[in-house]
C-alpha cells in the first residue's frame, strides 16, 4: 500500500479567492497550507496555516518564502519566476514549473508557443508599438492584446476597423485575427509528476457585454459529441506539450464551421471551473491539490448539469458590501452560494459565485438567469 504524507509544508503565491477555495479543500486533508500575498486582508488571510504580506514580484520576498516550504505552487501568474527558478534549483518543488509561468506571463511567448507545437490557434502578428499595430490596419478586425500584464478584460482590445485603431495599445503585444465564433467554451486538465492526466468535461461561457468577465457559465456544453472530444484532445495536447505539473484552464473558440481554436491558457485553478465543487466528483481545487502533491488524480465526471454565476460587485456602488437577495436564494434546492471573504465592494469586483444544481438543463438556464436578478452586492457608502 502507497502511502503519502501530509507533513510537507504547500506554499501558494497569492492569497485571493483561488487559494482560499484551495485551503478549503486542503483541510479535508490535513494539508498546511502557508500564503505569501501583498494585502493584509486577502481572502486566505484567517485560513491559512501561515500568511505573509510581501511582494508576490519581489525576488528576495519570493524566494525567502519559498524556503520554508516543501512544494510551492501559484494563485495568479504574476509572480517572480526568477525567484521559484532558484527554488526549483535548490531542490524545491515548485508546479506549475518557473518557466511554464514564465511563458504564459507573456501572451506573444504564448501565442508562438502554439504555433511551433502545431496546436490550432486564431491566425496572428507580433506588435511593437502602437505605430507597429497601424502599420498593420489590413490584418483586421482583430483583437489587438498586450504581451505583459493584461488580466480579466484588461489589456484587450477589439479593433474592428481603421476607425479603432487609435485605441491600440502602445506597447508590445499581438493582434490577432478576430474570431466569428459560434461559442466559448473552456476544458480543464490536469497532470501530476506520475504523468497521470485527467481531462473535465468542457463547459460553456457566457460573458458580461462590458466587463469582459465570465458572468454565465453552463456544464456540460451544449456541443456536438465530436467538437468535445476535439476539445478535449487539444487541452490534453496543451498540458502534454509544456510537460507541465499542476492544474490548466484552456480556453477555447468553437468556430462556426466546428473548429476548435486555443485562446488563452491559466496554469491554475480557473472561474471557468468554480462548478466543480458541487457538480462534479473532484472540484478543480481538489485536483490542484492532488496534481502538485503528486497524489492520485481525481474522477473529474459530471455528477449533474450546473451553472455557475459570478457575483460582481454591481456598478455604481463602492464600499462595505452588502449582499441582496441571499436569504432567498439560500432557501432554493441545489442552489451553493459562496462568498469570498472580501468586505469591500466596487464595480465588476469580484465578490463570489453561486453555482445551481439542476438535471433539466432548460430549467437550469432559466434559474441562472433568476437567480441572478435576485443576488446583488452593493454598498451603503
Amino acid at each position: 500500500m502507497t502511502k503519502h504524507t501530509t507533513s510537507q509544508i504547500l506554499g501558494v503565491l497569492g492569497g485571493g479567492q483561488l487559494g482560499r477555495m484551495l485551503i478549503q479543500s486542503a483541510i479535508n486533508y490535513n494539508q498546511d497550507i502557508h500564503i505569501l500575498d501583498p494585502d493584509p486582508n486577502a481572502p486566505c488571510k484567517d485560513i491559512a496555516q501561515q500568511f505573509q504580506v510581501g511582494s508576490l514580484k519581489d525576488f528576495d520576498t519570493v524566494y525567502s518564502f519559498g524556503k520554508s516550504c516543501d512544494v510551492l505552487t501559484v494563485e495568479i501568474e504574476a509572480v517572480n519566476t526568477d525567484a521559484l527558478q532558484k527554488l526549483a534549483d535548490d531542490g524545491k518543488k515548485v508546479f506549475p514549473q518557473p518557466h511554464i509561468l514564465k511563458l504564459i506571463q507573456d501572451k506573444r511567448e504564448q501565442k508562438q508557443f502554439y504555433a511551433q507545437h502545431g496546436i490550432p490557434t486564431a491566425d496572428f502578428i507580433i506588435t511593437e508599438n502602437k505605430a507597429d499595430v497601424i502599420s498593420k490596419a489590413s490584418f483586421l478586425p482583430a483583437v489587438n492584446k498586450l504581451g505583459k500584464e493584461g488580466y480579466d478584460g484588461r489589456g484587450v482590445q477589439i479593433l474592428r476597423s481603421e476607425a479603432d485603431l487609435d485605441q491600440a495599445f502602445d506597447a508590445p503585444g499581438l493582434l490577432e485575427k478576430l474570431i466569428d465564433f459560434d461559442k466559448e467554451i473552456a476544458v480543464t486538465v490536469a497532470r501530476n509528476e506520475n504523468g497521470d492526466l485527467i481531462a473535465y468535461p468542457a463547459v460553456e461561457c457566457a460573458f458580461h457585454p462590458t466587463a469582459n468577465l465570465v458572468e454565465f457559465l453552463f456544464a456540460p456544453a451544449e456541443i456536438s459529441a465530436e467538437v468535445e472530444a476535439k476539445a478535449q484532445e487539444i487541452a490534453k495536447a496543451v498540458i502534454l506539450k509544456l510537460d507541465m505539473v499542476g492544474i490548466l484552464a484552456v480556453e477555447l473558440f468553437v468556430t462556426k464551421s466546428g473548429e476548435v481554436l486555443v485562446n488563452e491558457i491559466a496554469p491554475r485553478p480557473h472561474n471557468s471551473g468554480h462548478h466543480t465543487i458541487e457538480a462534479n466528483f473532484t472540484s478543480q481545487f481538489e485536483q490542484h491539490l492532488r496534481s502538485v502533491m503528486n497524489w492520485p488524480l481525481g474522477n473529474p465526471d459530471l455528477r449533474c448539469p450546473a451553472a455557475m454565476i459570478n457575483l460582481l460587485g454591481e456598478d455604481g456602488f463602492s464600499g462595505p458590501a452588502i449582499v441582496e437577495g441571499k436569504e432567498e436564494a439560500m432557501a432554493e434546492k441545489g442552489v451553493y452560494i459562496h462568498l469570498y471573504g472580501k468586505k469591500l465592494t466596487k464595480p465588476f469586483r469580484k465578490m463570489g459565485h453561486v453555482t445551481i444544481l439542476d438535471e433539466n438543463v432548460e430549467s437550469l438556464k432559466a434559474r441562472a438567469h433568476r437567480i441572478k436578478e435576485l443576488i446583488k452586492i452593493k454598498s451603503n457608502a
